[in-house]
């Protein structure tokens, strides 16, 4: 009766702690020795975040990550073109979070060996493919040894060797022409903190948060992303958390970008440690869906990281797998339903953050419309153009205020699987 899980990042474990949530004893194999904090800042929207509360995560989120409350856009001038609430001040029931990646994995496994025991997992277990049989579903690792599963879930990420077996064409993730470097630095916040900021244009743009509230120095711990578009045809560095970058590669071209609320050039300069990463993603696919295996998370629906949504889908996948598997019971049935509620939303919201669809699109309309520079926004793009906007990708997204709130549990309290 056990399913097995490829993989323990974000979906891996939040798909492990589901499971132990409704009784379904479950097995995580992740690629890596040991786990380690990878990665940088990334928020998570408030339909992940009501997962979370529903598996009794709140007081640690609230121990490693900060209540986004506002989002802002600006232009490379520094001028406001929209600035929205955002979590319980934009009238949502559950909060938005900004949070380094690496604390909230850490902060999942944690968990999951609490309530699961260390046993759930194992580390250095590298997933190499898989084979159905009728009993179910074989996970192959590239140590020889073959575990046997009634299902198995691949959730190992954006190179999943799951998915390559599925679909052995499908070539090496598709680089967009950006370059994306990443750091967090300290600094004071803006607007009273919880405010995460976009600026400039589709060529040339800096994103940044906090992670954290400010010390006793007044100072915070800021998540950063800058962006700089090249040719797509130029040759390109495999993605890698780890590839540290040289700052002057790229900080030239903030250095005007110095405003009386933010410094970016300073922001750039003030990092320890900055990371080069190109920004890829993958075609959605026709199925994912094998007999008793599936893909979920970067597995199933890599996309670009506009929307701040590659996490939190990843939280929902877990989350409504385990809803199909109340329903139907550990069975290739309960992944097909899965497969139907959640691959055409995630094929919806890959294709917007690729097509310039996402939020961040009001950048490159008024950059376009006047270089970013105005008296006041409106006399560029009307004050309700700017609103049904960010409205219509909450909508694509599966995270508007009043569908949401609206909305049941995704997992009954207390149910659980006979």
């Amino acid at each position: 009766m056990t399913l097995l899980i490829a993989g323990g990042g974000i979906a891996g474990l939040t798909l492990g702690l589901t499971l132990h949530q409704i009784g379904v004893p479950f097995h995580i194999c992740e690629s890596a020795p040991e786990l380690k904090p990878m990665g940088v800042g990334i928020n998570l929207q408030p339909n992940a975040v009501r997962e979370l509360l529903d598996l009794g995560l709140e007081k640690e989120l609230d121990a490693i990550g900060v209540r986004t409350r506002q989002l802002g856009f600006y232009t490379k001038l520094g001028k406001t073109i929209w600035e929205e609430p955002r979590g319980m001040d934009a009238g949502y029931a559950w909060p938005q979070y900004s949070v380094h990646r690496g604390a909230l994995q850490m902060m999942l496994y944690e968990a999951l060996v609490a309530r699961a025991g260390a046993e759930c997992i194992s580390t250095g277990a590298r997933a190499t493919g898989f084979e159905t049989t009728p009993e179910g579903a074989v996970l192959l690792l590239d140590d020889g040894r073959r575990l046997g599963g009634r299902l198995l879930i691949a959730a190992d990420g954006i190179h999943s060797a799951l998915r390559k077996q599925m679909y052995p064409n499908e070539g090496e993730p598709i680089w967009n022409g950006r370059i994306l470097w990443r750091a967090t630095t300290q600094a004071p916040v803006w607007s009273g903190g919880g405010a995460m900021v976009m600026i400039g244009h589709n060529a040339l743009r800096m994103v940044a948060y906090p992670i954290s509230d400010p010390g006793s120095d007044g100072l915070a711990t800021i998540n950063w992303i800058a962006e700089k578009s090249f040719d797509p045809s130029a040759a390109w560095k495999k993605e890698d958390w780890n590839r540290a970058a040289d700052i002057e590669d790229f900080v030239g071209d903030f250095e005007d970008w110095t405003f009386d609320w933010i410094d970016v050039p300073g922001l750039i300069r003030g990092a320890d440690v900055v990371y080069e990463y190109p920004m890829v993603d993958r075609d959605p696919l026709p199925k994912w869906t094998d007999g008793s295996v599936t893909l979920m998370g970067d597995a199933a629906h890599p996309t670009y990281p506009v929307g701040s949504n590659g996490a939190s889908q990843a939280i929902l996948d877990a989350r409504l797998i385990g809803a199909e598997l109340l329903r139907h019971g550990l069975t290739p049935a309960a992944l097909e339903a899965y497969e139907a509620a959640v691959r055409p939303l995630t094929t919806n919201v890959g294709l917007a953050n690729r097509s310039a669809g996402g939020p961040d699109a009001v950048l490159q309309m008024v950059e376009d419309l006047c270089g970013g520079d105005f008296e006041t926004v409106e006399d560029v793009i009307p004050m309700e153009d700017l609103a049904a906007h960010a409205a219509k990708y909450k909508s694509i997204a599966g995270f508007s205020i009043e569908e949401l709130n609206a909305r049941p549990r995704t997992i009954a309290e207390g149910a659980q699987l006979d």
